[in-house]
Formats: structure tokens, sequence, C-alpha cells
């Protein structure tokens, strides 16, 4: 049997390629589009300014839509707006509202040219999200959490700081400019005062950063009463990726803990919820300025209460010492032989002092004593005064 070769009818795949492009510009050449999705996979070049990318949509935990994208050097910018406006690194997981162009090229394929962020939507879900766990730490934590018109009362804000603070459990990053000011503050207070601190080094920023200052907040509180505050410090790094201190494990934990904890995370325009559970100061520096402030507010307490004492005792000494003088003027003047001298005698009989008469009968021998003569007399004759 003779075999034929019949050639298929078909085009280059060059040609093929060009024909999409054809449709698809076709379809989208000029127009943008505003869509909502998650990102992933993002893969910044600073350098050059671009920014490699997936946009995905889920079920669940299930990818359902999937498509490449990029962020080339004007729409780079964009970027750096997102993260400067939302305090959020651009990374995997955030989910925005982004508008978008379709492109294709023909050997990378279809893609689509992300132009423009829209802010306010992730904003407004970081916000959203942020209130939802505020709530919920409310609902859920009532005997550690509550809120009083605008303002969160928690259970460690409640603890009394200690008169005097010097045992300090200290969270922060290690080799950190946060965990640096805070010590050099401290070391360096112009009132000498000493001051005991043990580090908890871990990761202050970052998606695993609650569970690990949680873990060192567990260490710290199984042997709670070795300190008198916790200092959870954080600066010199990036201002972005504060997300960790939203968490709401992270926070529960911080209203519920037993040692009075103060917070210095070190932005200046947000508040994050694990500073509302806490007390809390804007820098690693403050934080260690209200420990010192403690302690000097204490030592003028007891100067002013020293300088009371002393007043006290020189009072004491000097009413004491006029009491004193009064005594000696009084048994001065008491003196029998103060008396005598004013013209007054002592009658005795057989030199034991007579104060009733009724005790000296006519005929008995008596002695008068004056101040500087004993008289010896005998009673001839007894009246009684005014007869």
């Amino acid at each position: 049997m003779k075999l034929i070769n019949k050639s298929i009818p078909s085009i280059r795949l060059s040609e093929f390629i060009s024909e999409i492009e054809d449709c698809l510009a076709a379809t989208f050449y000029g127009d943008t589009f505003w869509i909502t999705t998650e990102i992933s996979d993002v893969n910044k070049k600073p350098d050059k300014r671009w920014c490699y990318l997936k946009l995905i949509e889920k079920e669940g935990k299930n990818v359902t839509a999937e498509i490449g994208a990029v962020f080339w050097t004007p729409g780079y910018a964009y970027i750096e707006k997102f993260e400067k406006e939302t305090k959020q690194l651009f990374k995997d997981g955030l989910e925005i509202t982004c508008r978008v162009k379709v492109t294709f090229h023909k050997r990378w394929g279809l893609k689509l040219e992300i132009v423009e962020i829209d802010y306010a939507y992730t904003l407004g879900k970081l916000e959203a999200e942020r209130q939802e766990t505020l709530d919920r730490l409310v609902k859920e934590n009532p005997d550690y959490v509550r809120l009083v018109g605008e303002q969160y009362y928690t259970f460690n804000k409640s603890l009394p700081l200690p008169a005097v603070v010097q045992r300090i459990a200290l969270i922060t990053a290690p080799e950190s400019d946060g965990q640096r000011d805070f010590r050099q503050e401290l070391g360096n207070n112009p009132y000498g005062y000493a001051f005991h601190v043990d580090e908890f080094v871990t990761q202050i920023q970052g998606d695993k950063a609650h569970e690990f200052i949680i873990g060192k907040l567990l260490l710290i509180e199984a042997q709670k009463e070795k300190y008198d505050v916790v200092a959870i410090v954080r600066g010199g790094g990036s201002q972005l990726d504060l997300k960790a201190f939203d968490a709401y494990d992270l926070a529960q934990r911080i209203a519920s803990f037993p040692v009075p904890i103060l917070t210095g995370i070190g932005h200046d325009r947000n508040t994050s919820i694990a500073d509302l559970m806490a007390r809390q100061e804007k820098t690693p520096t403050k934080v260690a300025n209200v420990i010192i402030q403690r302690n000097f507010q204490f030592e003028q307490t007891v100067l002013i209460l020293k300088e009371r004492m002393v007043h006290t005792v020189d009072g004491l000494f000097t009413n004491a010492k006029n009491n004193l003088k009064e005594i000696k003027r009084f048994v001065k003047a008491s003196n029998p032989l103060t008396i005598l001298k004013k013209g007054f005698a002592i009658v005795k009989q057989d030199n034991v002092i007579i104060t009733d008469p009724s005790a000296i009968d006519v005929g008995t021998e008596i002695q008068i004593q004056f101040d500087k003569e004993t008289v010896q007399s005998t009673v001839t004759k007894k009246k009684k005064n005014g007869k």
C-alpha cells in the first residue's frame, strides 16, 4: 500500500500571534479598565522602576482567576505613593483597586499594565479591617477591653505603674535604632538612675512579626514577678508594614497582659491597635523618658516628704525644749527651798513634815524650818484660822 503525504494547511506561529494581537487591539486598544484584585508574586525592580506581579482572584484558598501584570516606569510612581499614603508595603496578599490596560507581546504574551492605583479603596479596606478587629476585641474580651465614648480602656492600661521603675523587659529588633535609642536615653539620664533591662529580641515587622512578639510576651509572663514594666519599641526601620501591630491576637495578648506595657513603635501619624491596648508613646526615646520621669517624680516626692519630716521634727524638738523650760521653771518654783526664801516655813515633828494641824497636841515640841534656820518650839495653844 502506497502512502501519500498531504500537507495540512497552516500558518506560522508569528502570524497566528499577530492575529491574536490584532483581535485584542481591535477590542481593547486605547481603553483602560478599573478592576479590584489581589496581588501576588510581587517582584519590584527599584533601579529600573519596574514591577512584575500577578493579579489573582480566589474562592476560599483556591485561585480561580490569574493574569500577569506589570508596572512600567510611569506607573511605578503609584507604588511609591501607595506605600506613602497607606503605610503598607506593596506586597503579596494585598487587595487593590487599579486601572489597567491590556497589552500583548509576541514573545511575552498577554499582560495587564497597571497605570494607576486607587489608594482610597485600600485605605478604606484597611480601616474597615481595623475597625472590625477593634469591635471583635470589645465583643470577645469584655473583662479586658471596654469602649467608653471614643476611648478604649483595657486591663493592662488599668495596671498602676510602680512608684519606681527599675526592672524592664524590652521587646525589640536586634541591633535596631529603636533598641539603641531606648538604651541610650535610659543610660544617659541626668539623674544617675540605674536600670536593669532584659532584652527579648525578635522580628518586629513582617507577616509573622505579631506571632514572634506574642512568643516573647509569653516568655515574660512566665517570669512576670521579675519585671516592673514591658517596653515594646521599634525605630529606625521603614514606616511601612506596621500591620503586625493591628493583629487581633497581639492586641488581645497586650490588653490582658499582667505587667504594664509601654509601646514606642515609632510612627507619628497613625496609632496601631496595639498602641490602643497599652500605654502609648510615639518613639522608643519617649518611652524611656516616661520611665525616667516616673522615677524622678518619686524622688521629688521623697525629697518633699523628707523636708516636711525635718520641719516637723524640728518643730517637735522646739516645742519639747519649750515645754522642758516650763517644767524646769515649775519645778524650780515648787522647790521647798524656793518657797522658804519667800518667807514661808515648814513645820515638822520629829523631822516629819506636819500637814494636818490636828496631829499636833498642845505641849508638843515642833521644829519650824525657815530659809536659813530652824526654830525649836513647844505648842502652847491651838486656834482655828478666822476665829
